[in-house]
């Protein structure tokens, strides 16, 4: 009977218990534990990993046939006049009238200021008035010796006839040849007070000071009332009226290092650029290498010649200029060849020269390119396969840096 009622209370249902899971509650666990894994693995996404390098880039650019010319040097240097003067009076003397202004244009022989010329008229009028005594005195000597000549024609006749002694006759042609001795001498005097007025002429005109050429003024150096002088004698004495610059003479001064003196040659295209002006290309040409070099500084001077006038261009401006090399008859006929792009943008990666291309948006991507490199143009290297114009490459690639990694693209300074 124990068995029995054991059996029957085996039978019997506990209400207390739990019921068991359901179906619906297993599915929902799950889902919460799916939920988690996507949630680690996006955390893990955003804060886990390194974050992409910031990366420079550029943009290779094409490298037409057809004459294009391409830089093999870039230097800076100055906007310097091979003709200019700073004018001034070949006297001293006070300033009467300064006639110029800066950036007045002026001709050949236009005055430009004159001095005080009380002096200068005071010895022209002693002058002038020591060759009107001069030629009296020759007027004086010429009618005393037409006299005398008269006077030993007479004598001459009376004594054939012996009508005078012989000595008689003879101090008349005494003094006949002393005044005509007198008139050489009255004559040469005249000639002498002549030239000094002519001294005195110029001593006046020197009072004027002209323009040497015509130019245009970029400095008045002295005002009325001031003394000038040719010598630089100190104090409050002026050296010069104003500095006249030709502007048709104006050229570039550049300053090349040795080591890059051989890449320029004679006759070579330049581009010039003004610091003023950075979007006016100027063409230009090399007229002469310097043949000395500056020990200090380890350059070379070269002179450059603008080939076109334009009054923006003034002295003493800075420039920049890129020598260029005019690419050659076969490149001319075979068309484009290569793109060109910075030195920076090729590295080394076992043992061949390669470029990082960038693709992509917001989430851009590296792409390693093996190069074929040809010429060095200044401070870009020319690429003749691997890359295609308008590619964007990486500049300073990382060392880290490999073939399918993310980076971020640095903002433009």
């Amino acid at each position: 009977m124990n068995n029995s009622a054991d059996l029957l209370r085996e039978l019997r249902i506990d209400r207390s218990a739990p019921p068991p899971p359901s179906r619906r509650g297993l599915w929902i666990a799950l889902a919460a534990v799916a939920a988690a894994l996507v949630l680690g693995g996006i955390g893990w996404a955003l804060f886990g990993r390194e974050p992409a390098p910031e990366v420079r880039t550029a943009t290779a650019v094409a490298l037409g046939g057809g004459g294009e010319a391409a830089s093999v040097l870039d230097a800076s240097g100055y906007v310097v006049a091979r003709r200019m003067a700073t004018v001034s009076a070949k006297i001293t003397g006070k300033v009467r009238e300064v006639l110029i202004e800066e950036g007045q244009r002026v001709e050949e022989g236009q005055v430009m200021a004159t001095l005080d010329p009380i002096d200068a008229n005071a010895e022209r009028e002693l002058a002038a008035a020591q060759l009107g005594s001069a030629r009296s005195q020759v007027e004086s000597v010429r009618a005393r010796l037409a006299q005398a000549e008269a006077e030993a024609r007479r004598l001459s006749t009376l004594v054939a006839q012996q009508l005078v002694s012989k000595s008689q006759y003879d101090e008349a042609v005494a003094a006949r040849d002393s005044l005509r001795a007198e008139l050489l001498t009255a004559q040469r005097n005249a000639r002498v007070a002549g030239d000094r007025l002519r001294i005195a002429d110029i001593g006046v005109d020197n009072t004027v000071v002209r323009a040497p050429f015509a130019g245009v003024v970029t400095a008045k150096a002295a005002q009325p009332g001031e003394i000038v002088s040719p010598l630089a004698t100190g104090g409050f004495t002026r050296t010069g009226i104003g500095t006249i610059v030709d502007m048709d003479s104006l050229e570039v001064e550049v300053e090349v290092g040795e080591a890059f003196i051989g890449r320029v040659k004679p006759k070579m295209p330049v581009e010039a650029t003004l610091n003023a002006y950075p979007d006016w290309k100027i063409p230009a040409e090399v007229i002469a290498i310097i043949p000395a070099a500056d020990r200090g500084k380890a350059t070379v001077k070269v002179r450059v010649a603008l080939k076109q006038k334009d009054p923006r261009i003034v002295p003493d401006m800075g420039v920049n200029v890129r020598f260029l090399e005019a690419a050659p008859a076969r490149e001319a006929q075979a068309g484009p060849r290569g793109v060109r792009v910075p030195a920076a943008a090729i590295a080394q990666r076992d043992g061949a020269e390669v470029a990082f291309v960038v693709a992509g948006g917001e989430d851009a991507r590296v792409e390693r390119r093996a190069l074929k490199l040809g010429r060095t143009l200044g401070s870009d290297r020319e690429v003749l396969s691997g890359l295609a114009s308008g590619d964007t490459v990486v500049l300073d690639p990382p060392p880290a840096l490999r073939d399918g990694d993310r980076v971020r693209i640095a903002a433009a300074e």
